[in-house]
């Protein structure tokens, strides 16, 4: 059985129904939200493992949602939809969301989602160094945090899982398939739009100018690259 507070935010009754009563049997612990405000004030009140956000609701939008509770929280958040364009896509992974699916699904198929979204990549005690230092940037691997001379830098689980991964894996250049399956799971591999909204989102968090990367680098037609410092810690 799986275990997890999920919260479900879609204005469709019967969309909530169902994925309550799907989820729950698989052990999830289920909460509801009709629009976003609703959502807002649940995520400001009560934590939660994932939030499955329904993409197209009256009012404040999904996008919108996502934005502002990934303004203040690390939850791992599911977008749903019934458009399936590339730039929709992107649009909901820019704003925050972790994956995306598309309406109709089947259970098996988000239940997978699910798992992905909260599954974390295991500290190996022989990946090296605790903390890895980037210019001004701290990187402790050991508590998940990531320390600039301003303050904490917040990155998403899967933000940081994409860090720790290119940091375990130094000065080579990594496939796309081989990084998707890495963070997100084995069913993932040709969702390069994923890693080119996440990359992105890296580059402004821990880099000293995003537009000419330092540390994370494109290699063309293959993946990305991590160019550790000689002096890391």
């Amino acid at each position: 059985m799986n275990t997890g507070r999920i919260l479900v935010v879609d204005d469709e009754p019967q969309i909530r129904r169902v994925l309550r009563a799907s989820l729950s049997t698989q052990g999830y612990e289920i909460h509801e939200a009709r629009t976003g405000e609703e959502a807002l004030t649940a995520v400001r009140e009560q934590r939660f493992d994932l939030i499955l956000l329904d993409m197209n609701m009256p009012g404040l939008g999904g996008l919108e949602t996502c934005r502002q509770i990934r303004a203040s929280s690390e939850v791992a958040i599911i977008m749903l939809t019934v458009r399936d364009s590339e730039p929709d896509k992107v649009a909901a992974l820019d704003a925050g969301a972790d994956d995306y699916v598309t309406k109709p699904f089947g259970m098996p198929e988000l239940s997978a989602r699910i798992r992905a979204a909260l599954r974390r990549l295991p500290v190996a005690a022989e990946s090296g160094a605790e903390s890895v230092h980037l210019g001004e940037i701290e990187v402790n691997l050991a508590t998940r945090r990531v320390i600039s001379h301003t303050g904490e830098v917040r990155l998403t689980p899967k933000e940081f899982d994409l860090l720790r991964y290119l940091l375990s894996n130094p000065n080579v250049p990594i496939p796309h398939g081989r990084l998707l399956q890495a963070v997100w799971g084995p069913d993932y591999g040709d969702q390069v739009e994923y890693l080119r909204v996440f990359i992105n989102q890296l580059r402004k968090k821990i880099e000293p100018d995003p537009a000419h990367p330092r540390y994370i680098l494109t290699e063309p037609w293959v993946g990305y690259r991590f160019a550790l410092p000689e002096t890391t810690a």
